[in-house]
C-alpha cells in the first residue's frame, strides 16, 4: 500500500526550479497591473535586474503581507523565485500559486536546510531568488534587523545582490489593523553589491550596509511626503497592540485605540491621529512622536527593567495552535488549536504550561534558541518555531506587542546574537549585553 506523503514531505521532494515564463506573465499580470493598480504603485528602475541574465538574489525590506506585488512589479520581466514562510504552504488558499510560482519555504529564525538547497538549485539554473532578510513585515512601522547568516549566504553562492526598496506599504496595510488603506507606495530597484562587492566585502561590512539600507519609519516618512490615506476612520483600530503603554501615568495594558483615537483608560491621556498618520494629543497630553516612537521607547522600557529585576515575570493565559501533517489550512487559519495554559517569559527564556491534544504539556524556550518572534497574520497573536516544529500562541489579553520587546532584549541581555541596530546603542549606554559582549 502506498504511503501518503506529509506535506513536509512533498515540499521536501518538490523540485524547486524558476517557473515558466507563462506562470511569471499570467502573475504578474493579475497582481501587479489588474489587482495592485488601486495600490496607486510607483516602480523605479535604478538598475534593472531584468537587464542581468546570470544568478542573484533581489532583497527587500519588509512592510507589508503584500510586498511581492511590488517585488514582482519593479523585476519583471525577470523571472523570480520569491521565498516565504514555511507555515504559509499549509495554507489552502496558498497552495496553486506557490506550486506554480516555485515560491521557497523558509521556517524564518531557523537553521533550515531545505531553503538552501532550494536557492542553490535555482540559482545553478541562472535564476533570481527574492526574500525578506528581516525574516517578516514589519510590526511597528519601522524595521527589524537583517536574520544573522543573511551575508554569509550571499558570500558562499558568489552572486550579485539587487535592492527593491519599499516605501509606504506598512501604511497601507499595517500589522494592528488588516484593512487596506489607498494612499502612495513606492518601489525602487538598484544594484546593492556586485559580485566583486560580494567578494570583497566582509560579512559584518555588508550586514551593516543592508540594516542602514533598510533604515526605515513609515510615519517620519508620511510626514515629510503628506500623503492622505483613505483610513476609513478606523486609523487607531488596534493601535494598543503596539502602543500598550500610556506615556504618562505609565500603566500598561489601559490604552484604547478605536476610530481615530486612542487613549488611557486609565489618566485618559491619548491623541487623535489624521488620514496622514499625524497624531494630534488632546490638553496636558504626553504622546510621543508616532507609533514607531512609541514602540521604541517602550523597548527602552523593557530594557532597563529586566536588568533591575533579576527575577522579572511576565505571564499571560494563552492557547496554543500546530500544523497538521496531512491536511492543509483553510480561511485565515494558520494553524489548529490544540491545547491552552499559561505563558511565561522570564530571564531562562519563554515557558508553556497546560495541555496538548487533550494531555498535559509544556515547552521550554531559551534565548539561544528564540531571538524574536514572528507576527504572520496580524499582531493578535505570534509564532515561533521550536525544535523544527511550528508553533501560534494566541494570549488571552493584548499583550503580543510586549512579549515581542521580552523576547528580544531578554536575548540581547543573556546572548545578543540578534543584535540591535548600532544607531540604537544609546538604548544600552551602561548597561550590560549578551555573554558574547561579556
Amino acid at each position: 500500500m502506498k504511503k501518503n506523503l506529509t506535506i513536509a514531505e512533498k515540499l521536501a521532494k518538490r523540485k524547486y526550479a524558476p517557473p515558466s515564463k507563462l506562470v511569471s506573465f499570467l502573475y504578474k499580470t493579475i497582481m501587479v497591473d489588474i489587482c495592485g493598480k488601486k495600490y496607486n504603485p510607483k516602480f523605479h528602475i535604478i538598475d534593472s535586474v531584468a537587464d542581468y541574465d546570470g544568478p542573484c538574489f533581489v532583497i527587500f525590506n519588509h512592510l507589508s503581507r503584500i510586498d511581492h506585488l511590488y517585488v514582482c512589479g519593479a523585476c519583471y520581466p525577470r523571472i523570480t523565485n520569491m521565498m516565504a514562510g514555511y507555515c504559509e504552504f499549509y495554507r489552502k488558499k496558498f497552495s496553486l500559486i506557490f506550486n506554480l510560482n516555485k515560491v521557497i519555504p523558509k521556517k524564518q529564525y531557523t537553521a533550515d536546510s531545505l531553503p538552501i538547497r532550494a536557492v542553490s538549485k535555482v540559482l545553478k539554473k541562472g535564476g533570481c531568488v527574492t526574500f525578506a532578510p528581516e525574516g517578516l513585515a514589519s510590526d511597528f512601522g519601522g524595521n527589524k534587523p537583517i536574520v544573522p547568516g543573511t551575508s554569509k549566504m550571499f558570500k558562499h553562492f558568489k552572486v550579485p545582490v539587487f535592492l527593491c526598496y519599499l516605501e509606504g506599504q506598512y501604511l497601507q496595510s499595517t500589522k494592528v489593523c488588516l484593512d487596506e488603506r489607498l494612499g502612495e507606495t513606492h518601489a525602487t530597484l538598484s544594484l546593492l553589491f556586485s559580485k566583486d562587492d560580494v567578494q570583497n566585502l566582509s560579512v559584518e561590512e555588508m550586514d551593516d550596509i543592508i540594516n542602514e539600507k533598510f533604515r526605515r519609519n513609515e510615519y517620519e516618512w508620511n510626514k515629510e511626503k503628506k500623503i492622505k490615506w483613505k483610513t476609513y476612520d478606523r486609523i487607531c483600530h488596534r493601535l494598543e497592540d503596539i502602543c500598550y503603554k500610556c506615556p504618562k501615568c505609565k500603566q500598561e495594558f489601559t490604552m484604547k485605540g478605536e476610530g481615530n483615537k486612542i487613549e488611557c483608560l486609565n489618566c485618559g491621556n491619548g491623541a487623535t491621529m489624521d488620514d496622514y498618520y499625524v497624531f494630534h494629543p488632546y490638553k496636558d497630553a504626553v504622546i510621543p512622536e508616532s507609533p514607531h516612537d512609541w514602540f521604541q521607547q517602550q523597548r527602552v522600557d523593557i530594557i532597563k527593567e529586566i536588568r533591575e529585576n533579576p527575577n522579572y515575570v511576565f505571564e499571560d493565559d494563552c492557547k496554543i495552535g500546530n500544523l497538521d501533517e496531512y491536511k492543509l489550512l483553510k480561511g485565515k487559519n494558520t494553524s489548529n488549536i490544540v491545547g491552552e495554559g499559561k505563558l511565561r517569559i522570564d530571564h531562562n527564556g519563554m515557558h508553556y504550561v497546560g495541555t496538548r491534544n487533550g494531555k498535559p504539556y509544556e515547552f521550554h524556550a531559551d534565548y539561544k534558541q528564540l531571538y524574536t518572534l514572528i507576527t504572520e497574520v496580524d499582531s493578535s497573536y505570534f509564532n515561533f518555531y521550536l525544535n523544527g516544529e511550528y508553533f501560534d500562541v494566541f494570549p488571552k489579553h493584548q499583550t503580543v506587542g510586549k512579549i515581542i520587546l521580552l523576547v528580544e532584549e531578554m536575548h540581547r541581555y543573556h546572548v545578543n546574537f540578534y543584535k540591535n541596530f548600532k544607531w540604537n546603542d544609546y538604548m544600552y549606554e551602561g548597561l550590560e549585553l549578551g555573554i558574547d559582549n561579556k
